[in-house]
């Protein structure tokens, strides 16, 4: 069995652990890269036990905070929290899209003696190698929200990713109808080129388009999910096809903003529909004005909760309750494995769900209904 391959190599030097278990990395870089520990001793049935569990560290690495807020805001206190409840340390770091620091951090940790790395990939190559030195050193690792081609985790935890393309791609022809246009030129605003998620994003939102009978006039990629690249890129689409488009599919929130910017400086904005992702305070509020026609939420606080509860199982040494809840598989493209995998359901959010959100702890309505305007809108749409 993989995980009790990992946690025998490890517990042969738990004892030796103790000394280093409660030893923290110092944070590289700014402060968004800043590390979070937390700690507690807790009672053993047995000394075996005893040992484990003194032994058990968590390192996380979250990729940025440019391509999405939620690293920062949403999955590092979920992540942190869930550790703390456990009582189990645990080492939080972000690589600001500096796959060189991503490798640096990587190292760290794992000198510091963490038996589980939980990350987030920057592209499949980088994260692949930082994935081969941690299974040489039998810590098993989890890949968080992106999965990493060819790297070889033991888990996966993320979202239907072609599902959340799909909810996209509906929206888009929901909102494009209602516009009163059954058929016509769509643009397509997909994530990085070297993000594997992004691929399975446009897999389900394009088919879901064509399949509705509207044609793809222009198809552009953003390298590193970056939002001013991304509005270039969309302002030379839009001049390129003199803005004839009946609505646009971007693949996160932050390139719909992008998206939205350049069609306002027009005079399109809330005219051409466009689509987001990750339900983020800017999105539902250009959601609730009319602007971007939908995003996707995604319950982070869900998937943070089902990786870290993966990674404390490791840690412990329970090998059969991470199988346990690792009931699905995702397919690696490069090595042709299955990846035991935990994926749960995106839910598409229009102006009538934004309080949805809201109720579920994600958004906060104060950060949300800021100026005269949406709280208008706020108060049309039940937002409170």
């Amino acid at each position: 069995m993989k995980g009790n391959t990992f946690m025998s190599r490890k517990l042969i030097g738990a004892v030796a652990g103790l000394a280093v278990a409660s030893l923290l990395v110092t944070a590289c870089g700014s402060s968004s890269s800043s590390s979070s520990s937390a700690s507690s001793a807790a009672p053993a049935a047995s000394a075996a036990s005893s040992v484990a569990a003194a032994a058990a560290k968590v390192g996380v690495i979250l990729p940025d905070a440019a391509s999405s807020a939620r690293w920062e805001t949403a999955d590092r206190k979920f992540l942190g929290d869930a550790f703390t409840a456990a009582g189990v340390d645990f080492d939080i770091q972000n690589a600001n899209g500096d796959k060189a620091k991503f490798a640096t951090i990587a190292d760290q940790m794992l000198a510091s003696g963490v038996n589980v790395l939980l990350l987030v990939n920057l592209d499949s190559p980088s994260a692949a190698a930082v994935i081969k030195k941690a299974n040489d050193q039998g810590v098993p690792v989890i890949d968080y929200d992106r999965l990493t081609l060819g790297g070889g985790a033991a888990y996966y935890v993320s979202f239907d990713n072609v599902a959340v393309g799909t909810t996209i791609g509906e929206g888009l022809v929901k909102c494009m109808q209602a516009n009163g246009n059954n058929s016509g030129p769509v643009a397509l605003l997909n994530g990085s080129p070297t993000d594997n998620n992004a691929t399975l994003f446009k897999q389900g939102y394009e088919k879901v388009i064509k399949d509705a009978g509207y044609t793809v006039a222009d198809d552009q990629s953003v390298p590193d999910w970056d939002n001013t690249k991304a509005g270039t890129i969309f302002e030379q689409m839009y001049t390129k096809a003199k803005g004839n488009f009946v609505g646009v599919a971007s693949a996160n929130d932050g390139l719909g903003g992008a998206v939205v910017a350049v069609l306002d400086r027009n005079g399109q904005a809330g005219k051409i529909p466009v689509t987001g992702q990750d339900a983020t305070t800017e999105g539902l509020q250009r959601v609730l004005m009319g602007t971007q026609c939908m995003t996707v939420y995604k319950a982070i606080k869900k998937e943070a909760e089902a990786a870290s509860q993966l990674a404390i199982d490791l840690a412990k040494g329970d090998t059969a309750a991470a199988n346990a809840l690792a009931t699905g598989m995702t397919a690696d493209s490069t090595s042709g494995k299955d990846v035991p995998s935990v994926l749960l359901v995106p839910q598409g959010i229009t102006a009538e769900s934004v309080k949805d959100v809201v109720a579920d702890g994600f958004a906060n309505a104060a950060d949300i209904c800021t100026t005269a305007e949406l709280k208008a809108a706020c108060t049309k749409y039940g937002v409170q």
